[in-house]
């Protein structure tokens, strides 16, 4: 198990400094155009691609990352650059967590790279779990897979889905088992062209207008039984397991995986607003100064300071955790998501309103930030549901303490016994006290050095 740090690694800076200048220099420029036009970005996804930010082993490795930190750190800096040309750049790799965490290694070999194509010839995929009666309750759906001999038969209809109607490959949950609630669904890969499969509409959204968004229909849609993520030995094992109370759901357990993922994505809009804002507040002079230096302004931005950090802290954790297999026993995907996502509201709001008039027109970027922030209150969940998956831990988890007093790690040892703050170091603290009376001046000096660590 890999050690929770903040020191980061040499690759974890090239990482950061690659991703932040194609963000700015090739992102940022296009993001008028595409927030105006409501238009897949196809152009950027491909530059994307040739610089390596856009193919399934670059994903794949990203959360390979012991550290769990190499993807919160991709995701921040992209989506710093354009949440929806940001989304559009990772909507496949929300599909491909779906097809790692469900599918078998062939089915991980076969659909993989028919996610993201290549350079000159880019592939999109997308994960279809929404519905329109439903939202974020998950146990609500009502698409129906059936089987009918060697196939499965899909019927219903999804909505807010991103590439939706234009992706090469969609990852679509569906309830095989009514009476079994959230663990009688499975998930399934229905490729582009499929008959039954229709795009209903592309949604008119108010923010992240860069990445396509659809209502799916799926009437008597027919795919081959080997698009069945897992197979059908796996989910009669799951159903059977389900039938006696044990098991979980494919689509929760993908989104507490993805929520902090989620949260980089807000953290960059966030950073990019509060940036912004104390930039202009440091240029803009008025009633004879830099309007910085009035409390009005610099306090608000101050607390944003703390929050957009705090809420970083818990992406990182959330990650590492997810990266290691540690449990969240507080929901701790859901913290993560909650805090960046409502501090990336108030970054963007107040972003705003430190612009005035000029924050409220498209000549300055802070207004699209603003109507892109709020999607991340909703996405993955709303607020209302990250407090419901948190409030559902506590009555049994609270109790035991907060989370690093459950954390794995070397419980035994020397370090235990002999390591900072162990009983064995606080008495022979003591000792050295009282010999310290009589001791010589040089011994004193090794001593002081030796209990002032970092001089």
């Amino acid at each position: 198990m890999s050690s929770f740090t903040l020191e980061l690694t040499p690759a974890h800076h090239e990482l950061v400094r690659r991703a932040h200048a194609f963000a700015e220099d090739v992102i940022r420029p296009a993001a008028p155009k595409y927030d105006q036009l409501q238009e897949c970005p196809w152009d950027v996804v491909d530059e994307a691609a040739r610089a390596g930010f856009y193919n399934a082993l670059f994903y794949a490795d990203l959360i390979a990352d012991p550290t769990g930190l190499s993807l919160p750190l991709f995701l921040e800096e992209i989506f710093w650059g354009c949440a929806g040309i940001g989304l559009t750049t990772v909507l496949p790799a929300l599909a491909l967590s779906a097809l790692n965490q469900a599918g078998t290694p062939e089915q991980i070999a076969t659909w993989a790279p028919e996610m993201f194509g290549e350079p000159g010839d880019i592939k999109l995929a997308a994960l279809a779990v929404s519905e329109p009666q439903g939202g974020s309750d998950v146990a609500n759906l009502q698409t129906r897979a059936r089987r009918d001999g060697g196939d499965w038969v899909l019927d219903g209809t999804k909505i807010w889905i991103g590439n939706g109607g234009i992706a090469d490959v969609t990852v679509v949950n569906a309830v095989v088992d009514p009476d079994l609630g959230t663990k009688g669904q499975a998930m399934f890969v229905v490729p582009r062209g499929t008959p039954g499969m229709e795009q209903v509409r592309r949604l008119d959204k108010l923010g992240h207008r860069a990445s396509h968004t659809a209502e799916l229909s799926f009437t008597d849609c027919r795919i081959p039984g080997a698009n069945l993520l897992g197979g059908d030995d796996k989910l009669e094992h799951k159903l059977d397991k389900a039938r006696r109370g044990e098991g979980d759901s494919a689509a929760l357990g993908t989104f507490e995986q993805t929520r902090p993922m989620v949260a980089a994505m807000a953290l960059g809009v966030a950073r990019a607003s509060f940036e912004y804002a104390c930039d202009y507040a440091s240029r803009r002079e008025a009633f004879g100064g830099p309007i910085i230096e009035n409390q009005g302004v610099a306090f608000p931005l101050a607390d944003l300071a703390a929050d957009i950090d705090a809420a970083r802290l818990l992406c990182w954790r959330a990650s590492w955790m997810a990266a290691n297999g540690v449990p969240f026993h507080l929901a701790e995907g859901s913290m993560s998501k909650l805090k960046a996502s409502e501090v990336a509201v108030r970054a963007a709001e107040q972003a705003v309103q430190v612009c005035g008039g000029w924050g409220y027109v498209s000549d300055l970027p802070v207004e699209k930030w603003y109507r892109d922030a709020k999607l991340y209150t909703i996405f993955e969940g709303t607020s209302e549901i990250q407090r419901m998956v948190i409030g559902r831990t506590l009555a049994t988890e609270a109790a035991k303490g907060p989370q690093h007093h459950q954390l794995p790690g070397d419980h035994g040892g020397l370090s235990r016994r002999f390591g900072h703050g162990s009983l064995a170091r606080a008495r022979a603290g003591e000792v050295f006290m009282k010999l310290a009376k009589h001791a010589p001046q040089s011994v004193l000096e090794l001593g002081g050095r030796l209990a002032s660590p970092g001089r």
